[in-house]
């Protein structure tokens, strides 16, 4: 089959096109025909290793020390499974599925940049909402996932007020929606470019963070979510870490690991297939075309995801 194959962190040309032997399903796995993947943050910043010092060290404890142990990237994946080992029950051959291919705390299973990909049925892995297409489905379960772990702190209320920073990248669309069915007034900071999308998801305002007087736009708040991480601020991130009320809380998506049970992955499917969460797709790209994919998502300004197709 053909894969991304990564033999060593650097920059995106260090992902090369290869053919290397096709996985064999476990008696407890299914074999997954890969229709979709996505290119995520995590991608890039594993394959980069363009963190801080003591961050590097631990990435490098999860994923190997000068390359990564498990060549091959890739956190997401849907697509028709095409085999499945003796023991598996809920999955056929032929069935059209999307999956989020690790499970808590530890157990990882990368490797969806492939035509390929063998998952244990009892992982975050499920069929496809029919409603969606596979790049919508690829779309979903990294941001939603991630989204949701944040959402999952707080006890939204029905109109209390959220603030969003970071909304339009893709756990910010999926933390705009889950915010608002959970019955939020939510104001979304982005770029004013983006502002139409956000909108379209349901915020109820927008601040673009560039603005001279975005600061004096913020109100007082029960929940300020940071989607974007420590790592990307702004005057009016520093101000809005203080725009909460007395029993209000701030959450960024760098406190604490992220926890992305299938409870969480089965809600997000009949969120889907309700029409409730959308998937916002910024670019698509062939898998010989993973370098300009990882080149673009290391920009940091995409909406939504960067999808890989593979046919």
């Amino acid at each position: 089959m053909k894969a991304i194959i990564i033999e060593k962190y650097g920059e995106p040309e260090v992902l090369k096109l290869k053919n290397i032997e096709k996985p064999t399903p476990k008696p407890d796995e299914v074999l997954i025909k890969i229709k979709a993947t996505s290119v995520t943050a995590s991608d890039v910043l594993i394959r980069s290793l363009k963190v801080p010092f003591l961050y590097r060290i631990m990435v490098q404890l999860i994923f190997g020390f000068g390359r990564p142990r498990n060549p091959i990237l890739g956190m997401v994946a849907s697509g028709v499974v095409a085999d499945k080992g003796a023991a598996v029950t809920k999955f056929n051959v032929g069935d059209e599925v999307f999956a989020y291919c690790s499970m808590p705390p530890m157990k990882l299973r990368f490797g969806s940049y492939a035509e390929y990909i063998c998952l244990p049925e009892e992982w975050n892995l499920a069929l496809k909402p029919t409603n969606i297409s596979f790049e919508e489905a690829a779309a979903i379960p990294y941001g939603g996932l991630l989204a949701t772990h944040l959402i999952n702190k707080t006890n939204i209320k029905r109109g209390d007020k959220v603030l969003i920073y970071g909304a339009s990248g893709s756990i910010g669309t999926m933390a705009v929606q889950l915010a608002k069915n959970a019955g939020a007034i939510v104001t979304s900071v982005c770029s004013a470019r983006n502002f139409e999308l956000v909108q379209s998801l349901g915020s109820d305002k927008v601040i673009d963070y560039t603005a001279s007087n975005a600061e004096s736009q913020l109100e007082t708040y029960q929940y300020v979510i940071d989607a974007v991480g420590k790592n990307k601020t702004s005057a009016l991130k520093v101000k809005s870490k203080q725009a909460i009320n007395k029993k209000g809380k701030y959450l960024s998506i760098d406190d604490g690991a992220p926890q992305t049970p299938k409870k969480s992955f089965l809600a997000l499917k009949k969120l889907a297939e309700q029409g409730k969460l959308k998937a916002t797709i910024d670019k698509v790209y062939p898998l010989d075309e993973v370098v300009e994919a990882h080149r673009y998502v290391e920009k940091g300004h995409k909406k939504g995801s960067v999808i890989l197709t593979i046919n």
